[in-house]
């Protein structure tokens, strides 16, 4: 059952090439921009979105927002419990359980290690963030048997906090505030070119953290730090020469800032002001040497990539701090 399982996964996935042209027009539509909220958010309502985060030199960033303890050991038994399918999805994975008995989601593939230092800077600014972790050796027990697996993202699944519903780029409570804005700006940063719906989570919290009983964050960005897609064709996934080479502010004109952007996503960027790119690389300027290093070390990146990713974001933040 599993092989024939696989082997229409398969067949539907040669097929989606097909289906992506099809449909590339539709997805280049939007809605137009515009706040689900007849006035500015609350304090209350803002902090669903973003906190500030005071004094970022404090922030864990080799471990991030689940810190040490919560941290996969890489020499546990991890049992299968599922594995990952769906035509739309791009990364393999599974649901494994630890001895501890707690799941976690694995994500494998080139999205794994990017996705885990977008999540420490997106959290380092301010915005929600669940634990995320790189392991870069495990072992899958499935049927009593161990296999060796390649690096991945580990994401656990906690009791405290449950995913309701999706939310939209285009039409959300936040349109209109500084920290949405900023939080755009982020994403063209870190060149992550899959800003879609199905990438963004609202979850509801057992109790109330970081100042809300929900939030709504931007999960899935493992398309981050690569080459930005094009109008038909996606782009690349975990390619950092690729994110090196691409441009990230083109011009400032009266204020108005003009992106080195994908076409799908203009529409996100034309009310960005210079004010708002500042807002957020002021947040990333505060970070030290020693963060920086631990972000990205936290997804396994090593010698000249680490190098090329570090020096990368120095120049974009440079770029973004400039008057």
């Amino acid at each position: 059952m599993r092989w024939t399982i696989r082997w229409w996964y398969r067949y539907a996935m040669l097929l989606l090439p097909i289906a992506v042209v099809e449909c590339a027009p539709v997805r280049d539509r939007p809605p137009p921009m515009r706040s689900t909220l007849s006035r500015l958010p609350t304090p209350a309502e803002l902090a669903e979105l973003w906190v500030d985060p005071g004094d970022v030199k404090g922030r864990d960033l080799l471990y991030g927002a689940g810190g040490a303890t919560l941290a996969p050991d890489p020499n546990a038994r991890y049992e299968f419990v599922s594995e990952k399918f769906g035509i739309l999805s791009y990364s393999r994975g599974y649901t494994v359980k630890d001895p501890r008995g707690l799941k976690w989601s694995v994500k494998l593939g080139p999205e794994a290690q990017p996705e885990v230092v977008a999540s420490r800077l997106i959290w380092a600014a301010g915005y929600h963030q669940l634990p995320a972790y790189y392991v870069e050796h495990w072992q899958l027990f499935r049927d009593g048997k161990g296999t060796p697996q390649p690096g991945a993202r580990f994401r656990p699944k906690l009791p405290r906090v449950k995913k309701r519903d999706t939310w939209s780029w285009q039409q959300n409570p936040f349109v209109g505030t500084r920290p949405f804005s900023g939080l755009i700006v982020l994403m063209l940063m870190l060149d992550n070119w899959d800003m879609t719906t199905a990438n963004n989570a609202i979850y509801d919290l057992r109790e109330e953290r970081e100042g809300a009983r929900q939030w709504y964050m931007v999960q899935d960005v493992g398309a981050s730090f690569s080459r930005l897609r094009g109008r038909w064709i996606d782009g690349a996934r975990g390619e950092v020469e690729a994110f090196a080479r691409q441009g990230f502010i083109e011009s400032v004109n009266g204020g108005r800032v003009e992106f080195a952007w994908p076409a799908p996503h203009r529409d996100l960027t034309q009310n960005i002001t210079a004010d708002d790119v500042h807002w957020i690389a002021e947040k990333l300027a505060r970070l030290s040497s020693d963060q920086w290093d631990d972000a990205i070390r936290a997804g396994g990146y090593t010698g000249e990539q680490a190098r090329l990713l570090r020096r990368t974001l120095d120049a974009r933040i440079a770029q973004a701090l400039r008057p």
